[in-house]
């Protein structure tokens, strides 16, 4: 596996090709990632915090886990690895919970002179452990990693709280998905 290619894919996810990173990031070509969402039986929902020195959004709230599906991995295998590889949790892939597959952009980043264009497959965990456990990577001033919100609150932020959150994750397409893990927390028991 060439971590420095990934696949191209068309709008329903068939592979059509494989580039470098840095071409399908510069021209904006449709590539597959995944964003896994960890819920507690609690009805909270743990974001991961970007870390300071992040080249986009940084120290905002992002999806628990997420990353590139690399060449030969399918959704499922790049969810399961990306979240070892993120928290330090290892799950089984009938713990992950389907949510959507969501295209998103092309969304120029004007920071990065990149364009962001993704065909993202949502799933949510639930997490019955302590945040403290979650081991995210680290960067260098070793600050928060996760934090962990009622998942209600998000649609009631003030505009202070707003700031927090990347904003693509606060538009109707994702608050969609943010319903649906409440309704997967509502049919959770604390244990």
């Amino acid at each position: 596996m060439d971590n420095n290619r990934l696949n191209i894919v068309d709008e329903r996810g068939n592979v059509i090709g494989e580039e470098t990173r840095q071409k399908i990031h510069r021209d904006g070509l449709l590539h597959r990632i995944i964003h896994v969402w960890f819920y507690t039986p609690d009805k909270r929902i743990i974001f991961q915090v970007r870390g300071k020195d992040a080249e986009t959004n940084p120290n905002l709230f992002d999806a628990t886990v997420g990353g590139h599906v690399e060449i030969g991995q399918d959704y499922i295998q790049a969810a399961i690895a990306e979240t070892c590889e993120e928290t330090g949790i290892h799950v089984q892939s009938n713990e992950l919970q389907p949510l959507a597959i969501k295209k998103f952009g092309p969304t120029p980043d004007k920071i990065t002179n990149t364009i962001n264009h993704h065909l993202v497959a949502l799933f949510a965990y639930l997490f019955r452990g302590e945040i403290k456990n979650l081991q995210a990577e680290k960067d260098e001033d070793g600050g928060i990693k996760f934090e962990a919100w009622p998942i209600e609150k998000i649609f009631s932020l003030t505009e202070e709280e707003r700031k927090r959150f990347i904003p693509t994750q606060l538009k109707p397409d994702y608050l969609e998905i943010f319903r649906k893990i409440i309704l997967l927390a509502g049919k959770t028991t604390i244990s």
